[in-house]
């Protein structure tokens, strides 16, 4: 079934992060853990460094393409993030001028585009060039002379000091929270939930990133060129909202809506594209739950597979009666289910694919035919077979309206389809049969049908969880895993070497590498690795090195 193409496709671009105050842990210590949810890549996204020169010795992770390292600790603070989505973009709509397709209409005056000239080299060939119209807002996407318009993106992160991820040069050597908490202030994209822990005791959290100040409009449609809808500077970090030492001796982000009560966001809305809440609120139940924390619980949070959109379905099933014996197993089978979307599961096989390729759809079908878009329209809005389950949608609409009819009809469909996937006895079902994850380096899409070489994949090895899970898998055609926590990192607040990791598929971007997907296997076990810090102990587990020195110098020099 692993190549089965019958999977819907389903987002998620997100993470996790918490810090747990002393006294909530075993130890009396704070912790400190981050898994940053991206793409399952070959090789691996990031890279674990260990960087030590004068004034600095930081350990942890970043991306290769990127400055520094935004998750780690660096002796001081234990520093991690997750996407705090600001809305850092607009959709600039121009006139432009009919005699002249590349000016546009500014300010009571027709402006000129500014041409810029790429010569793109190509192998084997000869060079192309391409012309890029930018205007005074950014970058021209589209146009359309016959129509007299072009479009045009302006970004935040396209502004001078908005590489990705630069702030976090600034907090590389920071001693303190305060010093860490000033850092933010150039910070500038994307917009991350910053959480720190110290070994004081101290535990916060600080979103960073610029959010433009829209005066009279708030940038959820496109609006005109014209020079009516200006930026009028970005925020203050300080007029974000943050927390340190919260009262609940904990404080954990998963990219959902973390704006306080009174936090006046109707001024100026940072977003109105949160993600689902289902992730912290798992992680906010188990945080809330005990005060003895250690760093393998944490581990074990990170791997959590609960799914809080089941638990609430299976609630919603007391109403639903089997009108045959299979239907009737089914239900049984939901019914007595832990909820957890485990690979050994059989209720999870069942339930991810009833609850995302046939409720899930029903229900938006049902909901747009109310709202007067006639039967169907789910179909003709997008293709069901790349729909998106959000439990923002579906869970009220099925407390709303608990229709056993629907219920049974789409459970029905489900247990059809999983019954060809798996076959149809239960009893052999499991989820890690159907979601795995079988990462692909991406020269095995240039190959042209050509066979890839050994090296451009691992795997398959068998997934637990979904979107909705802490331990999060969202996945695509054929349930191959797409998205989800390839590095993870628990750090045992002032007892360093305690810390732990985890970085899927391997350290190292050489195939040749024995470092190259070693880690695989480990990583979809849920397992980890100590992430040693002081010298003492790195110098007695190292197995290699590698020395540089710069050409014509003696070994002495």
């Amino acid at each position: 079934p692993w190549a089965a193409d019958t999977a819907p496709r389903q987002g998620l671009d997100g993470s996790n992060n918490w810090v747990i105050a002393p006294s909530r842990t075993a130890t009396g210590r704070p912790l400190f853990a981050n898994d940053p949810h991206r793409g399952i890549t070959l090789p691996a996204l990031r890279y674990l460094a260990h960087l030590c020169a004068p004034g600095i010795d930081v350990i942890g992770a970043g991306e290769p393409a990127l400055p520094g390292i935004s998750i780690g600790h660096n002796g001081h603070l234990a520093f991690g993030l997750t996407i705090f989505p600001i809305d850092q973009e607009d959709l600039y709509v121009y006139r432009t001028n009919p005699a002249e397709p590349h000016e546009y209409w500014y300010q009571d005056r027709w402006e000129p585009m500014t041409l810029v000239t790429e010569e793109i080299p190509v192998r084997g060939g000869e060079p192309v060039t391409a012309e890029l119209w930018f205007t005074r807002h950014g970058p021209v996407i589209r146009e359309h002379p016959e129509r007299h318009a072009a479009f045009a993106v302006r970004a935040a992160w396209l502004g001078p000091g908005m590489a990705p991820y630069l702030g976090s040069m600034d907090y590389l050597a920071a001693r303190d929270p305060d010093a860490f908490v000033t850092a933010m202030r150039r910070w500038g994209a994307p917009g991350e939930n910053q959480v720190y822990a110290a070994p004081d005791g101290t535990i916060g959290w600080h979103p960073a990133g610029r959010v433009p100040v829209r005066r009279g409009w708030d940038g959820t449609l496109p609006v005109p060129g014209d020079g009516r809808y200006e930026w009028d500077g970005f925020l203050d970090s300080a007029e974000l909202p943050s927390a340190r030492d919260p009262e609940q001796g904990w404080f954990a982000t998963a990219n959902q809506m973390n704006l306080p009560p009174g936090h006046p966001s109707g001024l100026n809305p940072v977003t109105y594209d949160w993600y689902a809440p289902t992730r912290h609120e798992r992680i906010s139940e188990e945080l809330a739950a005990r005060d003895d924390w250690t760093v393998a619980e944490c581990v074990r949070l990170q791997t959590d597979y609960v799914s809080l959109p089941a638990r609430r379905v299976q609630a919603l099933l007391a109403g639903v009666r089997g009108q045959d014996t299979t239907v009737a197993a089914a239900l049984d089978l939901l019914r007595g289910w832990d909820t957890r979307l485990t690979p050994h599961s059989a209720a999870a096989a069942l339930f991810e694919v009833w609850y995302r390729r046939h409720l899930h759809p029903a229900l938006l079908d049902r909901a747009l035919g109310a709202a007067g878009l006639g039967p169907g329209a789910l179909a003709r809005i997008l293709s069901v077979g790349d729909a998106t389950a959000d439990p923002r949608i579906d869970l009220p609409l099925l407390a709303a309206d608990p229709d056993p009819g629907l219920l049974h009809a789409t459970l029905t469909a489900a247990v059809g389809e999983v019954s060809a996937l798996l076959g149809p006895d239960p009893a052999q079902w499991s989820w890690g049969a159907l979601l795995h994850a079988h990462p692909h380096h991406p020269v095995a899409a240039l190959l042209d049908g050509r066979p890839a070489p050994p090296w451009a994949s691992v795997g398959p090895a068998p997934r637990g969880g979904s979107g909705d899970t802490v331990g999060a898998a969202a996945y695509g055609p054929g349930f191959r895993q797409t998205t989800g926590a390839t590095f993870r990192l628990v750090v045992d607040v002032g007892a360093w070497d305690n810390s732990v990791a985890m970085n899927a598929p391997g350290q190292s971007g050489d195939p040749r590498s024995p470092h190259y997907a070693d880690l695989f296997d480990a990583w979809a076990a849920d397992g980890s690795f100590p992430l040693l810090y002081s010298r003492p102990r790195v110098e007695k587990h190292t197995v290699a090195t590698l020395t540089l020195r710069p050409a014509g110098r003696s070994e002495s020099g």
